[in-house]
């Protein structure tokens, strides 16, 4: 019978040897697994929105939101350390959801409504380039999954281990890699790490990161206005943006030494 001392000393165990990215790795959702669960979905996503004339392709948006993308791209695979090379990919959909995200190996979805509405300078929209991005090279998605699949672990050691159940409930963790990147909230914790990383990487890319600022003032405007599904995603706050005013002055000196490239 495994009492809450044992499951704690279990749990603790396995935290420490590995942390949420290896339980991602038990569950099966390994770096290249869940990098071709997203591509398989990504190009599922193209395929719709040809079939709904939904995919832009030609569009003055697509352009700057493309121009932004292949520009930044080279970088990111600077600093991609996950061990498989990306596949990246960008889609811009026609829509008034004012939302973007990533999925797992660099697959990129911007609405075109949150550049048209909230009237997106380049530079901002490289710093909601640059913040996806990070999501993708430091593998927030795995993160998330391990930390189901620990938190499903400990319910089914739980209830029902001594039953035979086992981790079991590690599966209906990894159900949630077809929804990981497109609308399901990072932790607080990983969305800080992308805002740090999106400043650097738009920086690198020779793009001005005190943009990153403006974007989430507008960005919180546009809530209090009407709502906007992106901070649904990407929660916005004052404090946020302290933050990132307090890595601007770092960001600005690669953008300095990008500019004299």
């Amino acid at each position: 019978m495994w009492n809450k001392s044992a499951i704690a000393v279990l749990l603790a165990g396995l935290v420490t040897l590995s942390g949420c990215t290896t339980m991602a790795d038990l569950a099966g959702a390994d770096t290249q697994s869940l990098n071709a669960m997203s591509a398989k979905a990504f190009n599922e996503t193209i395929v719709k929105a040809q079939a709904d004339r939904t995919l832009d392709t030609s569009s003055n948006t697509y352009r700057r939101v493309n121009a932004v993308f292949l520009r930044m791209k080279p970088y990111a695979d600077q600093l991609n350390q996950t061990g498989a090379p990306f596949d990246w990919k960008l889609a811009v959909l026609k829509s008034n959801t004012m939302n973007a995200y990533v999925a797992p190996g660099g697959k990129v979805v911007f609405y075109t409504a949150i550049v048209e509405k909230v009237k997106l300078t380049d530079n901002e929209i490289a710093a909601i380039m640059g913040h996806e991005m990070t999501h993708a090279l430091e593998e927030h998605s795995k993160s998330k999954i391990g930390a189901q699949a620990l938190t499903s672990l400990a319910i089914g050691i739980g209830s029902s281990y001594a039953a035979g159940a086992g981790a079991g409930n590690l599966g209906s963790a990894l159900e949630l890699g077809g929804l990981v990147g497109v609308g399901l909230p990072y932790s607080r914790s990983l969305e800080s790490r992308a805002d740090v990383g999106g400043l650097m990487l738009m920086a690198r890319a020779g793009y001005d990161p005190k943009a990153a600022v403006t974007l989430w003032e507008k960005m919180e405007k546009m809530d209090g206005a009407q709502g906007s599904s992106f901070l649904s995603t990407h929660p916005a706050n004052s404090k946020r943006i302290d933050d990132m005013r307090k890595n601007l002055p770092a960001a600005q000196q690669i953008y300095n030494a990008s500019s004299r490239r």
